[in-house]
């Protein structure tokens, strides 16, 4: 008789004779996590500084991360890269962000290999790493990294959330998305909103909702099984959305500016322990206005600016609050790992004056103050997409220099708050180990006891290049296991080592001082140019003594200095950071592998996903056409046919009042619209847009190309009009939908979703015509977007 054992993965040996009754069956053991293993949820805020959340010392009020922060650790001395995608890519790997091929965002990726926006599959990240352990998996919020290219509806979806190890994920692909009219993706498929913002949606409400479905769900079917979340949410990324009674709560709280801020909220970090008592607050920066030296109107629009914005985190954080009090209910909240971390420091995008539509600041179209502040009452609104100045901004980032896309701490020294009351006794205190966002993902498999795995879905994984910290949740007293760590963000360049910090700012210290030294943002950095930077460009800061970088030591410890610059160049060799890259315009203009063929003709069928914008028909600044082949039912058929963008800059192509209609939303400021002169007849019918440029554009002024407007029924004109200029570079970054309107709509004609009720057997947009650019304003946009 023959006997066969089997062994499937079960700790018992099966046995297979010539019938059952001779045989012994064996099941494949199921993954299960250890008795008793936490859950783990990793929080990562957008564009939030280190001196804006409460329980650093800031302003805005984040009763929930203060309540995290009370229950375990503050670390004063976390850092990232100074970016978003980048620091992300570290915070889910354990390595930095040029190993992972993410040196910028990802819409800036480039062919080399630490700056190709793929990130390598040995690199493994942490849901890779624990759903082998047992754990369910899930992602809430912003990605930003997938290549952009890839997140259309065609994919690939491999590199997206569910390709990189999450079960589930619901929240937006790229780096921003509208918080009233989100660009939402659930696990790989796109998805309408559940609500509109005039019945009380709002993308950081859904969110915290679609974690807690995520999480009860889990808990109702295997209650011992635990969990791993990533919560992004939006905030407090612009556009700075928040309902008003959130923005009111904030009345008056900023009127003393952002100068005054700085003062204050430095005074409360030193009171926390956060700063020894005697460390100084970093110089006035040269690029942002004395608030004295503004006028009462500029100190009241600056003020709601910054009103906004705080309402829009602390809304955040209120709901994240939801999420801990669900963990609390169903009595996981004492063995759940809460981290808590900002991406970059606070954002530079609102420009010296800030913008109640920052498709403004990306189109370089001039902004008049008496607009914006005629517009006060609006921010934050459906009707905006604003971002406050670059005064606040400093102001964020206090005590230090600089702000998010700068190497200095201001860019790449964040809040970060632990608690796990289970397992770490401390309350409240703070931690000043240096750590890296490349420690997270080592910090939670020690704190799991679980070692950093050998492969990853049959993949060798390379090594993890970050250290835990977890022995500082037990005392104050551990070593920092993190002595090193270089940054590099567009040829902007720093080191640790050893509590000293050495910096290469480029293309200057500030906007004000590369200007003076006829340098500009986005300038390539050539050999001649490297070799006068690493011989005079370096600053030197005892960071121990000067925890805010204000006083340069170059000139008294060259040695100490030659010595760090050279360790940068060591590190540089050893993570992919060469070769270095200091350029914007080469990046954008590089070509990169696309999921289809390049093409001039893009066709769509109704009700089918948002087309994102990056996909989208490239009209700007072109002739372009598009036609629609439609059966129309009756005198009241009405409706859609293809719309993109919204009320703060795009198009919308629709029936109305039984005519053809086609608006023209310039930034929204101005709205150009042609229509037919006469009713639609039923039956079916071909109906054509043409844009026929008649002039050329002036980027330097923020107007795109003039041209004439024509629409045709069954070939016949039926209808034109100048529009005396359009929309230079980018509209508002709501995608393209067919059939109806995905968003915030373009004109007042309508409400979205506006479904067009006659039949559309094809909409066809036709872009073969020469396009019209200019490079300068590409890097403006381009920069603008980050």
């Amino acid at each position: 008789m023959s006997i066969t054992e089997y062994n499937p993965g079960d700790r018992f040996p099966g046995v297979i004779g010539r019938t059952v009754e001779e045989s012994t069956p064996a099941w494949p053991a199921p993954r299960r996590a250890p008795d008793g293993a936490p859950n783990v949820v990793l929080v990562v805020l957008d564009d939030v500084g280190y001196g804006q959340i409460s329980c650093f010392g800031g302003l805005v009020e984040t009763p929930n991360i203060d309540r995290v922060a009370a229950s375990g650790l503050r670390y004063a001395n976390m850092h990232t890269t100074a970016l978003c995608s980048p620091s992300r890519s570290c915070i889910l790997t354990g390595r930095n962000h040029h190993s992972n091929g993410v040196a910028s965002i990802m819409e800036l990726a480039t062919g080399f290999p630490g700056y190709d926006g793929r990130m390598p599959f040995e690199n493994g990240m942490l849901p890779e790493m624990l759903i082998d352990h047992g754990y369910n998996t899930f992602c809430v919020g912003k990605w930003h990294l997938s290549p952009s290219e890839d997140n259309s509806p065609a994919g690939p979806f491999h590199r997206r959330p569910l390709g990189r190890g999450f079960e589930r994920y619901y929240g937006f692909l790229g780096g921003e998305t509208n918080q009233w009219y989100p660009d939402l993706t659930q696990d790989n498929a796109s998805v309408q909103q559940p609500r509109l913002p005039e019945d009380g949606y709002h993308l950081s409400e859904d969110l915290a909702d679609q974690a807690i479905r995520m999480i009860l769900d889990s808990e109702a079917n295997a209650p011992d099984k635990p969990f791993f979340m990533y919560y992004a949410p939006g905030a407090g990324h612009a556009p700075h959305h928040v309902p008003k009674d959130w923005a009111d709560r904030y009345r008056g709280r900023f009127d003393e500016g952002w100068d005054a801020y700085r003062e204050t909220v430095f005074a409360r970090q030193k009171e926390i322990g956060l700063f020894p008592a005697d460390a100084g607050l970093s110089p006035r920066d040269p690029d942002v206005p004395e608030w004295d030296s503004l006028n009462d109107d500029e100190r009241r629009l600056y003020a709601r600016m910054m009103e906004v914005y705080a309402g829009f985190v602390s809304h955040a954080d209120h709901h994240f609050g939801r999420v801990l009090d669900t963990l609390q209910q169903i009595g996981e909240l004492d063995n759940t790992l809460v981290m808590v971390i900002s991406d970059n420091g606070a954002s530079g995008e609102g420009g010296v004056t800030g913008s109640f539509n920052e498709m403004l600041f990306f189109n370089q179209v001039p902004e008049k103050f008496e607009d914006n502040l005629a517009m006060i009452d609006e921010l934050g609104g459906t009707r905006a997409y604003n971002h406050y100045p670059w005064g606040w901004t400093w102001a964020g980032n206090t005590p230090f220099r600089r702000w998010k896309r700068e190497t200095y701490r201001g860019g790449a020294t964040d809040p970060f708050v632990v608690a796990w009351p289970a397992r770490i006794a401390a309350r409240g205190e703070v931690r000043n180990q240096y750590a890296h966002a490349i420690d997270l993902v080592p910090t939670v498999l020690d704190a799991l006891r679980f070692e950093p795995p050998a492969a990853v879905r049959g993949v060798t994984q390379a090594p993890i290049e970050g250290v835990s910290f977890a022995p500082s949740f037990d005392t104050a007293d551990a070593p920092t296991g993190h002595t090193t760590q270089y940054f590099e963000m567009f040829g902007h360049r720093a080191i640790h080592h050893d509590g000293w910090r050495a910096v290469c700012p480029w293309p200057g210290p500030s906007y004000t001082e590369a200007a003076a030294a006829g340098r500009r943002m986005g300038e390539p950095i050539t050999p001649e140019v490297l070799e006068r930077l690493d011989a005079n460009g370096w600053e030197l800061y005892d960071i121990t003594a000067d925890p805010t970088e204000s006083s340069d030591l170059a000139a008294e410890h060259p040695d100490r200095l030659r010595t760090l610059i050279a360790l940068w160049w060591e590190e540089a060799g050893k993570y992919k950071v060469l070769p270095l890259d200091g350029s914007l315009q080469e990046r954008l203009t590089t070509e990169r592998p696309q999921t289809s063929r390049p093409r001039t003709r893009f066709t769509y069928r109704p009700h089918t996903s948002l087309v994102p914008a990056f996909a989208a028909p490239p009209v700007l600044n072109r002739p372009h056409s598009i036609e629609a082949d439609v059966e129309i039912s009756g005198d009241d058929t009405s409706g859609v046919l293809i719309a993109q963008g919204g009320d703060a800059g795009g198009y919308t192509f629709f029936v109305d009042g039984g005519r053809l209609r086609y608006v023209y939303n310039y930034v929204g400021r101005e709205q150009f619209e042609v229509s037919s002169s006469a009713p639609l007849p039923p039956g079916r019918h071909t109906l054509r847009y043409e844009f026929e440029p008649t002039g050329r554009p002036d980027f330097t002024v923020g107007k795109g190309t003039p041209g004439r407007a024509q629409l045709y029924i069954d070939g016949t004109l039926v209808g034109n009009a100048d529009f005396p200029y359009t929309t230079p570079l980018l509209f508002e970054l709501e995608g393209l939908s067919c059939g109806y309107d995905f968003g915030a709509p373009a004109t007042k004609n309508y409400q979205p979703p506006f479904t067009f009720t006659g039949t559309i057997h094809s909409v066809t947009v036709e872009v073969s015509g020469d396009l019209i650019r200019d490079d300068d304003a590409d890097i403006a946009r381009l920069m603008a977007q980050q």
